[in-house]
C-alpha cells in the first residue's frame, strides 16, 4: 500500500510540475500582451546602440519580419553597414577577416517568435525547476526541452516578465520593459557566452511594431 501511495505521489508531483511550467509560460504571455496580440505581430523595428567589449559603441538598427526575415545594421564611421541577415533564402554575415559581407549556405534562420509561444505545438516539453534568484529578484525557472536541446527561462515571480534565458551557446538578460502598442518588450538586452567573443549590451531607444518594410529591406 505504501509503495502504491508513493507511486501516486510521484505521478501527481510530476503532473503538477508540468502544469506549473505551463501556467508560468501562459502567465508571461498573458501579462506581456496576450497570445492573440503576439500572433498578430508581423514585424519589429529596433533602434538604439550596442556596446561591444568595454569601449566600442555603435548605433544599431534591427529589422525583423515573419516568418524568419532579419537584418542587423550598425553605423560604423558614419556609414550604415549590414552585418547579418536572412532574406528568406540566403543567410549572410560580416566576414571580419575580409571586412566584407559573405553568404553562408549553412546559415540557420531563427524563428520570429520565441520558443515558448506555442511551445507544445513546436514539440517542446516543459518542466518547472523551482525558484532561483537573478540578482535580487526571485524567478520561476522553466526548462524547455526538444530532442537533446535544453533551454532555461527565468520569469520574475511578481511580474512574470522574462529576465534571463540560457541557450546552448548564449545567455541573455532582459530588462527595462516598456509598452509598445499592446505588448511589453525589453529595452535592454545583454548577451554573454563562454568564449566571450560575441558579448554585447544593447540599449534600445525606439521599438516599432507591424511596420511595412520596403520589399528590398532584407536583401544584401
Amino acid at each position: 500500500m505504501k509503495k502504491l501511495l508513493l507511486v501516486f505521489v510521484l505521478i501527481f508531483s510530476q503532473w503538477s510540475f508540468a502544469q506549473t511550467a505551463k501556467e508560468i509560460i501562459d502567465k508571461n504571455i498573458e501579462l506581456s500582451g496576450g497570445l492573440t496580440n503576439w500572433k498578430l505581430l508581423n514585424s519589429v523595428f529596433l533602434q538604439g546602440k550596442v556596446i561591444l567589449g568595454v569601449k566600442d559603441e555603435y548605433p544599431i538598427k534591427i529589422y525583423q519580419q515573419r516568418p524568419n526575415l532579419t537584418k542587423t545594421v550598425l553605423t560604423i564611421n558614419n556609414k550604415e553597414t549590414a552585418i547579418e541577415g536572412y532574406d528568406g533564402t540566403k543567410g549572410y554575415a560580416m566576414n571580419y577577416a575580409t571586412n566584407k559581407i559573405q553568404e553562408y549556405p549553412s546559415y540557420t534562420a531563427e524563428s520570429f517568435d520565441n520558443d515558448f509561444i506555442d511551445w507544445e505545438n513546436k514539440g517542446f516539453d516543459a518542466k518547472y525547476l523551482g525558484k532561483e534568484k537573478i540578482g535580487d529578484i526571485y524567478c520561476h525557472k522553466v526548462q524547455l526541452t526538444k530532442n537533446v536541446n535544453k533551454n532555461y527561462y527565468y520569469f520574475d515571480t511578481k511580474t512574470y516578465m522574462l529576465l534571463k534565458e540560457i541557450k546552448k551557446d548564449e545567455t541573455l538578460l532582459y530588462s527595462d520593459y516598456k509598452k509598445v502598442g499592446s505588448l511589453l518588450m525589453p529595452f535592454r538586452i545583454e548577451s554573454s557566452s563562454v568564449k566571450k567573443d560575441g558579448d554585447f549590451v544593447m540599449l534600445l531607444n525606439k521599438v516599432e511594431i507591424n511596420k511595412a518594410f520596403p520589399s528590398n529591406t532584407f536583401k544584401f
